[in-house]
Parts: C-alpha cells; structure tokens; sequence
C-alpha cells in the first residue's frame, strides 16, 4: 500500500476552538490531529492523504506582525515534511483571510508544496494573494462547511497529481490574471458585437474582459446650521497614542481605533505618534496636529462654529485594499451613528 500523503492545515482560534474575540491575540498553537474544520478535510482526503498536523493562530497575533509570524508558521510546517498545505476556509474573515493567503504565498515559494485555501470573493485576502496563489471560491460563511473542504481537497489533488487545468471558471479559482490561448469559432469584432446585442435585448451575456465596478455614492443634503453640528476628526495617516498600544498596522488595514481627546486642546508629540509606513511622518512626529486638526477644531469649537466629538477615528489607508475599506468605513458609519455625530473632517496623507 502506497505511503499516505502528509497534509498539514492551518486555522484561527475561532475553528481551532479556543474562542472568538477573547483569543484572537492566541499565539502559534499545534495539535497532530484534525481540528474543528480538519475534520471534514480529513474526510474529504479520503484513505490517500493524512493531516499529520493542525496550526492554529489567532487572527490578531499574527495579523499584528504578519510576515515574521508567517515565517515562523511555514518553519514549523516545514518540520513536519508535508506534501500538501491548506488554510481555512477563511469565508469572508478578513484578518484570516489575509492570513491564509499569506502563509499559502509563503509555503508555495519556500517549501515549493500545493498550498490551497477558500474564501470569499469579498474577502481582503483574496484582494492581496488572487494573483499568487490559488483561492477557491467560497461562501461567505461556514454554513457548507462540508463542501468547501470537499471542493479544496479535489483541488489539492489535482495539483499534486498535475492534472488541473488552467480555467478558473471549471476549476472554482479566482482569475490569477493568466493568459490563456483558448479558440474561438468566431472573430473578436463578432463576438463583441453579438454581446452588445445581447445586453440591449435584456439577453443573458458574459464579457470576456470584466471590468471593476464603482459604487455611486450620493452626496449628503448640506448642513444649514454648522453650530448646532457635532464635528468628528477622521484619519487614514494611522496617529495613535505614543507606543502603538493598540498594534494599529502601518498599512494593509482591517480595523479602525478610536482615541479619546476629551479635555486636550492639542495634541504633543509626547503623547501621539504616526505609524503608517507610505509618506514621510517627520512634519506629524514633530506635531501631530497637521495631520488631525485637534487644536482648530477646539478653537472653532470654543467660538461656537460648531460642536466638537471628543474623540479622533485612526487607521492606516496604506495599502488597503477597496474591500478592507469597504468594511472600516462601515465600521466607522456605524460609529458614527450611535454617537450622533452630524459631519466629519477626514484627513489623509
């Protein structure tokens, strides 16, 4: 009987069943065994292939440092000699998408093994990693469970046996951004204009080059009476109170903080530092309020011009991707919101 295949599988602390929010700072855990989600990937491997090893982290500990965390990950799957790697399904986890598709890009180059993973399309992990490795598609939740890790062992296998075929539509990848020689009966001028007249007939179609998509947002109704307005202070240049306490990344966000400045008029470089990593932060370093008008804004305030929320929204813009920016200013409407707020005062690098 022919050696099983050795499989090693990655998950966060929420599917390695250690918990949710509570221990997302979780450090690198191991278990020679399938868990939580394993377990139907170890079914779906069938008799050929054996999870010799499940990693688990949590999403805010390796997220927080992600590149060292991820070498030291792929050291420790390296240890155990597999022959294929999963991670996830992330569905649409942000930070753990973003962390399977990290350490999947890492196993791919330095251990040279099929790495494979599943997620959402909104996923931010599949916005970073879609071109440099393969991400099955996936439901936005672990509802199909079963199914997914069914579709990533079919694939893993098709890797590892060099049958797979390079069609993201039969296969279930997201588009890599290949060039595939395909044939087409018809010319280009021809197919083109058959699916104009598709779309003007209300004709099912499908292009053969899609094209990103932009949302149409509304301008709001203008405020009539600034004084009555509360004002909020809004960043992407990633300030934060001095030592970083809240591990705010210097780019590649998936979350906002909120600083309270109840009581201050300005803001010292003793107290605030600037940790995003895209422009030259000496002029913020040396006062913090050129980046958040927190001493303007206090003398408007005190004019009466408007009202003032005492407390600034932080995150970095480096790098995001449109689908992490998406889900922070949702994040941040919502704050909004709850804490009647009229109007805010977004400032960028």
């Amino acid at each position: 009987m022919a050696e099983k295949l050795r499989v090693v599988h990655y998950i966060n602390q929420f599917f390695g069943q250690l918990g949710g929010e509570d221990a997302a700072s979780t450090g690198i855990r191991t278990e020679t065994k399938p868990v939580g989600p394993g377990l139907s990937l170890q079914a779906a491997l069938g008799e050929r292939a054996e999870i010799v090893a499940t990693i688990i982290c949590g999403d805010n500990y390796i997220a927080e440092q992600l590149e060292k965390v991820t070498d030291e990950i792929v050291e420790i799957i390296r240890g155990y000699n597999p022959d294929m790697f999963f991670a996830g399904p992330a569905f649409n986890a942000g930070r753990y998408g973003v962390a399977c598709g990290s350490i999947c890009a890492a196993v791919k180059k330095k251990l040279a093994i099929p790495a494979v993973t599943a997620m959402y399309a909104e996923n931010p992990g599949k916005e970073i990693y879609a071109t440099d490795i393969f991400i099955l598609k996936a439901g936005d939740n672990a509802r199909k469970m079963a199914d997914e890790t069914r579709k990533m062992a079919q694939f893993a296998y098709k890797l590892h046996d060099g049958t797979l075929e390079r069609d993201p539509e039969k296969e279930g990848f997201y588009e890599r951004g290949w060039m595939v020689l395909k044939k087409h009966e018809d010319m280009a001028s021809k197919r083109a204009v058959d699916m104009l007249l598709d779309k003007l007939h209300g004709r099912p179609f499908k292009t053969e080059i899609p094209m990103p998509t932009e949302e149409k947002v509304d301008a709001p109704a203008p405020i009539k009476d600034l004084s009555a307005a509360t004002v909020a202070l809004i960043t992407d240049g990633a300030l934060c109170p001095q030592g970083n306490p809240d591990g705010m990344r210097t780019g590649n966000s998936t979350t906002f903080f909120v600083y309270s400045v109840e009581g201050k008029d300005t803001l010292t470089k003793e107290e605030y530092t600037c940790v995003h990593g895209g422009f030259d932060t000496s002029f913020v370093l040396q006062d913090p309020n050129r980046l958040v008008p927190l001493d303007a804004l206090r003398i408007l305030s005190g004019e009466g011009f408007v009202k003032m929320h005492e407390a600034f929204l932080s995150t970095s813009g480096l790098t995001t991707p449109v689908t992490s920016s998406v889900s922070i200013a949702k994040g941040m409407i919502d704050y909004v919101r709850s804490h009647s707020i009229d109007a805010a005062i977004l400032t960028s690098t």
